[in-house]
C-alpha cells in the first residue's frame, strides 16, 4: 500500500509541475494576444524557418521516446537506442531555437534595447521560457538514460514513464506555442 501511496505522489507531483508550466504559458500567451492592439505591434512578421524545422525535431523525438518505451519492456539495445535519438533530437531542437534567433537578429529584431519591439521581445520570452523547461527535460533524459544503462527500468518502470509523459508535455507545449505564434501574428 505504500509503495501505490508513493507512486500516486510521483504522479501527482509530475502533473502539478505541468499545470504550474501551463498556467505560466497561458499567462505568457494572454499577454501577447492582449499587446497586439498595441500600436507599435509588428503585422507583417514572419517566424524563422528555422523554427519550422525545430517544431518537426521535437515532433520525431516525441516518436523515438514513444518506441522507447514501447521497446522498454524488452530492455534491449533498441530500447537504448532509441533514447540517444531522443536525446540527439533534443539537441537539434536547442540548436534550431537558437538559429532562430540568430536569424531574428540578422532581421533586425532583438530582445531588448532601441531596436527591438514588443512583438519580437514577446517571441524571446516565450522561446527562452520553453528552451528553459526543456533543459530540464534534456536533464531528465539523461538521467533515464544513465538509469536504463544500469538496468533499473527492468523492475520499477515508473521513471521511465513519467519522464516519457514529461517529454510528450514539453513537445505538445513546443506545438501549441509554435502554432500560437503561426497564426497569431
Amino acid at each position: 500500500m505504500e509503495q501505490v501511496n508513493k507512486i500516486r505522489a510521483k504522479k501527482m507531483m509530475l502533473w502539478f509541475s505541468m499545470i504550474s508550466i501551463s498556467m505560466t504559458f497561458a499567462g505568457l500567451t494572454s499577454a501577447y494576444v492582449v499587446s497586439k492592439s498595441r500600436p507599435d505591434w509588428l503585422e507583417d512578421f514572419s517566424l524563422p524557418a528555422s523554427l519550422y524545422w525545430s517544431t518537426l525535431v521535437i515532433l520525431l523525438s516525441s516518436l523515438t521516446f514513444w518506441l522507447a518505451k514501447k521497446e522498454l519492456t524488452k530492455q534491449s539495445k533498441t530500447t537504448a537506442a532509441y533514447l540517444w535519438a531522443t536525446l540527439a533530437l533534443a539537441i537539434a531542437f536547442v540548436m534550431f531555437q537558437f538559429q532562430g534567433f540568430s536569424s531574428l537578429v540578422e532581421m533586425g529584431y532583438y530582445f531588448t534595447g532601441a531596436q527591438s519591439n514588443v512583438t519580437t521581445s514577446f517571441l524571446y520570452v516565450l522561446v527562452l521560457v520553453h528552451l528553459a523547461h526543456l533543459v530540464a527535460g534534456l536533464i531528465v533524459l539523461l538521467v533515464v538514460i544513465t538509469n536504463f544503462n544500469r538496468g533499473k527500468y527492468a523492475t520499477n518502470p515508473l521513471g521511465f514513464s513519467l519522464a516519457h509523459t514529461f517529454w510528450h508535455f514539453l513537445g505538445f507545449l513546443w506545438v501549441y506555442l509554435f502554432l500560437f505564434l503561426y497564426f497569431l501574428r
